[in-house]
């Protein structure tokens, strides 16, 4: 199976000036990859840049180098006629006071498709949500959260893995939360509706104090990934996830606007840096709203209602 070998300066389209900073070299074998990615900034964080959801591999102060399997860091396989392609983002997470904004730049590998290659045939829970130039998705995944989901059925204590994005395409880069999400047994919130919380309090994911649900690392900062422990509600009725999908500012992150998961050993924790987890303090009493800040060009943070299902959850035991 032959690889194409990619090398190069990089051109971001997203920050054209970032690309006179930065060099990146991508080697495509046959069953990993190697990139090395320099910097010449020195305010440039190298321990901050993500290949899908992997750290670095090793490091430098001018250099991130990732060596890693393709089955590994969330690589998504396409096949396109002759051709099958393993695709990745490459994502730098900023802090919020960084002269660096995050920024995202695509990683694909390409290979003679093997003639006894066939994809798998899914039958997906995968719901889309248009709003302007926003196109929202919400869905039901795998295990590694590398493909859709085969099944809706999750036995008790398992693990429901959720994945949320947003494509943009004139905005900046966005962010991507989940500021509420509750479980129901219908596809519509009615105000008699029995609901089980999961994530309240503009971004706080309750259902971690309780179970070892949790938010896994980005692959890039407009999809966020949360591996939900299938809890006891409407045990083998049809259930439904309805959540609040927040685009965001990505420097913007506040106590309004976060993403929170309770570890036991250390509290409370925030998603995309751990050295503001003091914006999840509120997590324990109220979160307060604060003044929309701008997205991109004047637009604002936006806000669409989503649902996810019908899920079953199974108690094997019963």
């Amino acid at each position: 199976m032959m690889a194409f070998f990619w090398q190069g300066t990089l051109f971001l389209s997203l920050a054209a000036a970032v690309s006179v900073y930065a060099d990146m070299k991508l080697d495509c074998r046959p069953d990993f990859v190697t990139l090395v990615w320099t910097e010449s900034r020195s305010q440039a964080d190298t321990s901050l840049f993500r290949l899908g959801n992997c750290f670095p591999t090793s490091l430098s102060a001018r250099e991130a180098v990732f060596s890693v399997d393709l089955n590994d860091c969330n690589f998504r396989r396409m096949v396109t006629g002759d051709q099958l392609m393993y695709t990745n983002d490459l994502t730098y997470i900023s802090s919020p006071h960084s002269h660096i904004h995050p920024f995202t730049h695509p990683v694909v590998c390409a290979y003679e498709r093997p003639k006894d290659w066939y994809p798998l045939i899914y039958d997906p829970v995968f719901n889309t949500y248009g709003q302007g130039d926003l196109v929202f998705h919400i869905g039901l995944m795998n295990g590694d959260f590398s493909s859709p989901a085969e099944s809706t059925s999750f036995p008790l204590g398992s693990f429901i893995p959720v994945m949320a994005s947003v494509a943009q395409k004139t905005h900046q880069p966005l962010l991507l939360l989940l500021e509420e999400c509750v479980a129901a047994t219908t596809p519509e919130l009615q105000p008699e509706s029995s609901i089980y919380p999961i994530i309240t309090n503009k971004g706080c994911l309750v259902d971690s104090k309780i179970s070892r649900s949790k938010f896994e690392p980005r692959p890039k900062s407009s999809e966020i990934l949360l591996s939900l422990q299938a809890f006891r509600f409407a045990l083998g009725e049809e259930v439904f996830i309805h959540c609040k999908l927040v685009a965001w500012d990505p420097t913007g992150l506040d106590n309004a606007h976060k993403a929170c998961h309770y570890d036991k050993e250390f509290g409370w924790e925030l998603l995309d840096n751990s050295a503001y987890n003091n914006l999840c303090d509120c997590c324990e009493s109220s979160c307060k709203s604060r003044k929309t800040r701008s997205v991109a060009s004047g637009k604002h943070g936006i806000v669409q209602n989503a649902v996810l299902g019908p899920l079953t959850i199974t108690d094997l035991n019963s």
